[in-house]
């Protein structure tokens, strides 16, 4: 069934204008025809039907000028499915048993003034080096529409289907990258919430590992095959080599020549530096232990790893999820140990290596989940979906640690102070990372849209975090 920002009902012709048709496209195939090829059809509006949108004011804030771009990589933890903010990171412990259910407690931490929920006492320790908002909202109380404004900035249903942040980043960023890896790169399955090349088509499509990196061995899709040995897969170059009667006798086709080059950049993530970089054998296996010997824990340490490599933007999808209707509370218990664990590693890790200054962590859901704890069958003690008000984290890259930004009310039902839009979140990364907010992305068929929406184009917006960078 298609995926789109409209939600879960059927989709008409006019839905798909200006969408791009996603074709399948596994990692083997891109390795097979060159790593970044570009592939499928693109469907669009005519050019012009679509009026410009004058700036938006927070918008034009979030312009990066030369010399203020601090971060070189970016790690998204995306919590899908949304995770409770007052179980966790905006903590109510005197609203009441039917608001705070199991976790009645708040923990101290090493900023004054700063708590977090009793389940993470590893963050607790970490306070200095991260910033919560706890004032973020949208209202929009949908799956699928919640991740596509969440990650674009944009409303869910316009006629255009905008790329993610991190396809964004996949465009501006990949104009002189010279990783081998991919500049896009999602632990470990796509998000499925919406496509998140959007109109940018599959040259902007996230490389997505597969596999489970706490496994014995790390099989990278595409990369790192099951079964198939180094000494196996060189054989098979060699004998590729040979076979390549047309390449020997044509040595000075510039399309032949563009195709070896592809052929060597493939065989060097294969077999060269590209694979090194999923390796984590590679690391001790106490830093490990101490990331934790589960999915999360592991993808946390590979992230790590990319962003030395040089990596743009690395995305963790939270493996499980937190849609938490039911059994939130045995899932809670389960889920935030590990996540406290292996992102408070990451934070500190990243701070040993020389790295949180130039790499922005950010961490949240596409909304939070219902402050009131619902008692009632089905859901028995679960928590329903909630975009009015919920907490995001943020750090390095630029952001200052050790800060609250707005604050929830009493029962964590609404925004009480400052309230913080997705246009306000991403805006501030995109500054700190040198993206132009107001620059035009390239539409296929010259329809013109820009990485951020602008006033009226029906997005809210309070400005970019500029207390906190």
């Amino acid at each position: 069934m298609s995926t789109s920002p409209l939600g879960n009902r059927r989709l008409t012709e006019a839905d798909y204008m200006g969408m791009s048709l996603s074709l399948p496209f596994t990692r083997r195939e891109a390795l097979r025809v060159g790593l970044f090829s570009t592939a499928g059809m693109l469907l669009s509006n005519t050019p012009g039907v679509f009026a410009a949108a004058a700036p938006n004011p927070a918008v034009k804030a979030a312009a990066a000028a030369p010399g203020q771009a601090k971060a070189k990589s970016v790690i998204q933890i995306f919590l899908w499915g949304g995770m409770s903010h007052n179980d966790t990171w905006d903590p109510k412990p005197a609203s009441g048993y039917d608001y705070m259910g199991e976790f009645a407690k708040a923990i101290p931490t090493n900023v004054d003034g700063i708590q977090l929920g009793e389940l993470f006492p590893n963050m607790a320790k970490q306070a200095d080096k991260f910033s919560l908002i706890r004032s973020m909202t949208h209202r929009n109380n949908g799956h699928e529409t919640a991740a596509y404004l969440m990650q674009t900035a944009h409303m869910p249903g316009e006629r255009l289907a905008y790329p993610s942040v991190g396809a964004v980043f996949s465009h501006f960023k990949s104009k002189g990258y010279k990783g081998i890896i991919p500049p896009y790169v999602v632990l470990t399955q796509p998000q499925g919430r919406f496509s998140e090349e959007g109109f940018l088509g599959p040259r902007s499509k996230p490389f997505a590992t597969g596999s489970d990196p706490n496994a014995a061995r790390f099989e990278v899709e595409g990369v790192v095959s099951r079964g198939i040995t180094d000494d196996r897969q060189k054989v098979r170059r060699e004998l590729l080599r040979k076979m390549n009667t047309m390449g020997n006798a044509m040595p000075d086709s510039a399309q032949l020549a563009a195709a070896e080059d592809a052929r060597k950049q493939a065989y060097e993530l294969i077999l060269g530096p590209g694979k090194e970089v999923f390796d984590l054998s590679k690391e001790k296996p106490e830093l490990r232990d101490r990331y934790g010997r589960h999915t999360f824990g592991q993808d946390c340490l590979a992230a790590r790893r990319m962003v030395e490599a040089g990596v743009p933007y690395i995305v963790i999808n939270y493996p499980g999820g937190w849609d938490t209707h039911s059994n939130h509370f045995a899932t809670m218990r389960r889920q935030c140990p590990q996540l406290d664990q292996g992102l408070a590693m990451l934070l500190q890790d990243l701070k040993d290596h020389g790295l949180l200054e130039t790499t922005i962590v950010w961490c949240c859901g596409e909304f939070g989940r219902g402050p009131k704890v619902d008692w009632q069958p089905p859901w028995n003690g679960g928590r329903n979906h909630y975009g009015n008000v919920f907490t995001a984290l943020v750090a390095g890259g630029g952001f200052k640690g050790g800060h609250i930004v707005g604050a929830s009310d009493a029962k964590a039902e609404e925004v009480k102070d400052r309230p913080v839009y997705p246009v306000d979140l991403l805006g501030s990364i995109y500054k700190l990372s040198g993206i132009d907010a107001t620059a035009k992305l390239p539409h296929p068929m010259g329809v013109e849209a820009h990485v951020l929406p602008g006033a009226g184009e029906g997005v809210k917006s309070a400005g970019i975090l500029t207390e906190i960078m």
